[in-house]
């Protein structure tokens, strides 16, 4: 018995290896595409950033949702999850009201940075590998809720930060033609009431374009599409028609690949593998693998988490950094460089770390 588990255990982990392997020898490939064979283009890999964040990515996040029960859900996990990007949510938001410097970009990126792992790419495997297919299972349920609620709640949270920005730039542009006679000839009273009027035009013109834009956006209809059909499928047992199953399978496993492509060809494209500055950096570690499992363990024992579902809670939530998360901020061009470090610095550590087998020196350089 003992002999089985030995070998079932190394089975795993070899499967963890494999496909981890896999998607940073994507990475690889996108550094050698733009350091040394110049391939690409930056309108190019702007194209193939949009087409991960509206095609594969939308496709992903229905095969997730799509394949999870949702009539099986572990309500104290998902709670757990929920309550931790809630109060991260909370805790940014109070801190950039109180800062001078504070932004709702900063509030993205911190969310971001805190409570949206690598839980796709490196989540599901190594959990497999540690604790068991059980395991894995339980975390897939915080998978989908990722893509279901945070990830469109990400998309809003650009939205606004993007139309608001637009607004601010065109009022800005407004005051500098408005004459000056006018503006001192304007009581305290009127200007206040100009105040209170260009709110509610701005408050308007933001729920109306991200409103457009969450509707025009594929990843939308995506994670609604993948509950209604998860629905569906477990109560009832029907199943998708085998050609469309096979390529959502198909174009959806290409997903995470073409994503950590697109991450390489940032990286490859930035003057050091730091790009963000070491102050900051330090800052996204920080916050990615102190701040993130701390916020988890507080809900977690709050609400009686113990043994495996325990540790399943608090492992996922000190994951690298997430790749959904750096598409969306590269698409938006919102910190992006931020993003790509947390995961370039993993890269490096985890070659570096192994270097006791001499192959990895390469990969451990590589980076650098």
């Amino acid at each position: 018995m003992m002999e089985l588990e030995s070998y079932i255990c190394r089975e795993t982990c070899a499967y963890c290896a494999y496909e981890i392997s896999l998607e940073e020898d994507s990475l690889k490939r996108a550094l050698l595409s733009i350091k040394w064979w110049k391939l690409f283009t930056p309108d190019q890999c702007s194209g193939i950033n949009k087409f991960v964040a509206n095609f594969s990515i939308p496709l992903l996040s229905f095969k997730v949702i799509s394949s999870n029960n949702p009539y099986k859900m572990n309500l104290k996990l998902v709670s757990a999850d929920f309550l931790q990007k809630f109060l991260a949510l909370i805790i940014l938001a109070a801190i950039a009201k109180i800062r001078s410097r504070g932004s709702l970009s900063w509030v993205i990126t911190g969310l971001s940075l805190s409570t949206l792992p690598n839980t796709l790419i490196l989540g599901l495997p190594l959990i497999e590998a540690m604790y068991g297919k059980e395991a894995s299972t339980l975390l897939a349920q915080i998978v989908v809720l990722q893509s279901l609620i945070w990830y469109n709640l990400l998309l809003v949270l650009f939205e606004i930060n993007a139309t608001e920005e637009s607004i601010n730039a065109t009022s800005s542009s407004e005051v500098t033609v408005e004459s000056p006679q006018r503006a001192e000839a304007m009581n305290v009273d009127e200007k206040d009431e100009g105040i209170k009027e260009l709110r509610k035009r701005n408050i308007k013109i933001i729920i109306s374009t991200v409103g457009k834009k969450l509707i025009r956006n594929p990843n939308t209809y995506a994670t609604f599409v993948g509950i209604i059909w998860a629905c569906i499928h477990f109560r009832w047992s029907v199943k998708l028609p085998k050609i469309i199953e096979n390529s959502v399978t198909l174009l959806s496993d290409g997903g995470l690949g073409m994503a950590m492509f697109s991450l390489g060809l940032f990286m490859a494209s930035q003057p050091r593998v730091i790009a963000c500055g070491t102050r900051k950096a330090v800052l996204a570690m920080a916050m990615k693998f102190l701040v993130g499992p701390l916020l988890m363990s507080v809900p977690s024992l709050a609400l009686g988490l113990r043994g495996t579902l325990l540790k399943v809670a608090i492992v996922q939530a000190a994951l690298p950094q997430g790749i959904v998360p750096f598409v969306f901020a590269k698409e938006y061009n919102l910190h992006p460089a931020i993003l790509s470090t947390g995961y370039s610095m993993f890269s490096l550590f985890s070659n570096c770390y192994q270097l006791k087998n001499k192959k990895n020196f390469r990969n451990c350089l590589f980076y650098l």
